[in-house]
């Protein structure tokens, strides 16, 4: 079984049935028999037509369960409009899935996890392995998303940034479990891409091949976070990076600029410098600039703040820090290393503790108290 090939499947085939008039829930339980039985049959009797069998099949089953449903009489219509064997319409209605499964009555946790299930193809348990939550917890949160979406009709246009967000959340997972969630969210976004012309959904997928391209080198072999001034430029993917900034040009060229693409020319900087003291800091000021303009967000001015502090030294980056609250995410981290590079040692070294102690991750805390021990080692010596 090619298992690839069937959830490449998926999503097409679960919105062809939603078209036709299914609730969603009924019609992804639905999809999940007939995937069931593909399984089963396929080995020995493989379809000339995969798709057109599993929508066939899928109808079958939906059809059999709204025969036995207490919904019966309402849905009478619905029995007699089976079609014929025979291959499957070429229309795609993946992106329609896209926008359901990312429908604003939805929690970000519960589209993405109906993202990865509907769209994705992914099985309960292999969520919820990703996600470090019972499966238990997991199917209950994929129902309730199912339940809240099961009345909305493919009758308006969806929401493009809602679709993008949900994807990015999916990325900045990265990898957990026995699932590479952020390889399954570029899967996912060139698949987006693929049903739809729009420059963000491209500066989102340029975005996730330049960060992807530097993950070999993030971690060391013990697992201790490797900053990205000191990572092995030598070993990121090449392949990735000239993709990702191929892409992102082709979108920068339609002058519709957005904030993902904005983040990409930002990434795409970082990965242009063939050493981190080469990097064209000014530049990425002014790309800073240009998101803040975009989407006024905290977390944008403090990565500001540093991209000022190497641009025009790290007294500027800490006067462009003092304007932010303090209790942002990071803050004191950001203080430490400006405070390091303008020589303080002594108050950068306290303001890396106290970082370590706000951390939200075992890596980053590790990472930040190994930095306020070696500034410690040098102030005694």
């Amino acid at each position: 079984m090619d298992e690839a090939r069937l959830r490449s499947l998926t999503p097409n085939v679960l919105a062809v049935l939603v078209r036709r008039g299914a609730d969603f829930a009924a019609a992804e339980d639905a999809v999940q028999e007939a995937l069931v039985e593909a399984v089963r049959v396929w080995p020995t009797a493989p379809p000339r037509d995969p798709k057109g069998w599993l929508i066939t099949v899928a109808w079958r089953k939906f059809l059999d369960e709204t025969r036995a449903d207490t919904a019966r009489r309402r849905r009478e219509d619905l029995v007699d409009q089976e079609p014929a064997p025979g291959p499957a319409a070429s229309r795609d209605d993946t992106l329609q899935l896209y926008f359901l499964c990312a429908h604003p009555s939805l929690t970000p946790s519960s589209a993405v996890a109906l993202t990865l299930r509907a769209v994705g193809g992914l099985t309960t348990r292999q969520i919820a392995r990703a996600y470090l939550v019972p499966e238990a917890t997991m199917a209950q949160r994929i129902s309730r998303a199912k339940r809240t979406v099961s009345g909305v009709r493919f009758d308006q246009p969806g929401d493009v940034a809602t679709v993008l967000r949900v994807l990015y959340l999916v990325f900045n997972e990265g990898y957990s479990g026995d699932i590479d969630l952020a390889a399954e969210a570029i899967r996912l976004t060139r698949q987006l891409a693929a049903a739809i012309d729009h420059p963000e959904v491209s500066g989102l997928l340029a975005l996730m091949l330049l960060h992807h391209a530097w993950r070999a080198t993030r971690t060391a072999p013990d697992g201790s976070l490797v900053p990205l001034a000191e990572q092995d430029r030598g070993r990121w993917d090449t392949a990735s990076i000239a993709e990702g900034v191929a892409i992102l040009q082709a979108a920068l060229a339609r002058d519709r600029l957005g904030e993902f693409q904005a983040q990409a020319a930002i990434a795409a900087l970082h990965a242009d410098a063939p050493t981190a003291e080469e990097t064209d800091w000014v530049q990425i000021v002014e790309w800073y600039d240009e998101l803040l303009r975009l989407t006024d967000s905290p977390v944008v001015r403090l990565n500001r703040a540093v991209a000022v502090g190497q641009a025009d030294g790290p007294r500027a980056g800490l006067a462009a820090l003092a304007e932010l609250d303090g209790t942002l995410p990071r803050h004191t981290a950001v203080a430490a290393y400006l405070h390091e590079r303008d020589g303080d040692l002594a108050t950068a070294a306290r303001l890396y503790a106290e970082a370590a102690h706000k951390a939200s991750s075992l890596a980053e805390r590790d990472h930040l108290t190994r930095q306020a021990a070696r500034l410690n080692a040098r102030g005694r010596g």
